[in-house]
């Protein structure tokens, strides 16, 4: 092999795109930091996403169990942003017309229980993804109280749970654009969505909608 092409194919080794989530070399090259298709496979993505109405108006990537409930499990213990900005590039492409020009706003958690760092590090992945047209909103919504684990807890109990849990830091300015999208990575009954939309709201600001990575199945219909 001469010079040139020697360089030609370590180059080629060097601008191959891999995947961020199983490293392997079929992802797409049109652009940098996606999901190949066996990923999108394993992790049962729909084309289009899933989207919904109530109890407020959501967008979601896929229905949350087997490989996709593992990754959003694995990525609160320990969030990376080469995975998170894949997620968040299927995201964009299922709503990226609704939400254009949008503050978002993640959901916070408990501080005291250590919190949820994924609402936060999805939210600044899609705006690394979509800049320019996506702003974060991180300091509008703070949690007022601790509120308990609500795994086994029912819509009902769940309102309950979290009603008054936040507050909003910092309302509008008049001449300030007040549309507004919460990010969160699992939407299950959306009573905390709703909580967080109530004090938002409460405050000024008109809450669009909410972004999240699943979808639990037993309050989804699906």
């Amino acid at each position: 092999m001469g010079w040139q092409a020697f360089w030609q194919a370590g180059l080629g080794l060097i601008s191959c795109p891999r995947c961020p989530l199983c490293g392997s070399d079929q992802a797409p090259a049109a652009l940098p930091g996606q999901l190949c298709q066996d990923c999108r496979w394993r992790l049962a993505l729909p084309l289009g996403g899933l989207q919904g109405d109530a109890p407020l108006l959501w967008c979601g990537l896929a229905r949350y169990g087997g490989e996709l409930r593992r990754l959003v499990l694995a990525q609160r213990r320990r969030p990376q942003a080469a995975v998170l900005q894949a997620l968040a590039l299927e995201l964009l492409r299922c709503c990226s017309t609704a939400i254009e020009a949008s503050q978002l706003v993640p959901v916070p958690g408990w501080k005291r229980s250590g919190g949820n760092p994924l609402p936060l590090a999805l939210a600044t992945a899609l705006v690394a993804r979509h800049p320019g047209r996506l702003t974060l909103a991180a300091d509008v919504l703070q949690r007022r109280r601790a509120s308990v684990g609500q795994h086994h807890l029912d819509r009902q109990q769940r309102l309950e749970n979290l009603s008054g849990a936040f507050v909003c830091s910092c309302p509008p300015c008049p001449s300030q654009r007040q549309s507004l999208w919460l990010v969160d990575d699992i939407l299950t009954t959306g009573a905390t969505a709703q909580a967080a939309a109530a004090a938002l709201v409460s405050a000024g600001w008109q809450v669009d909608g909410l972004l999240c990575l699943a979808r639990t199945a037993s309050y989804a219909g699906l």
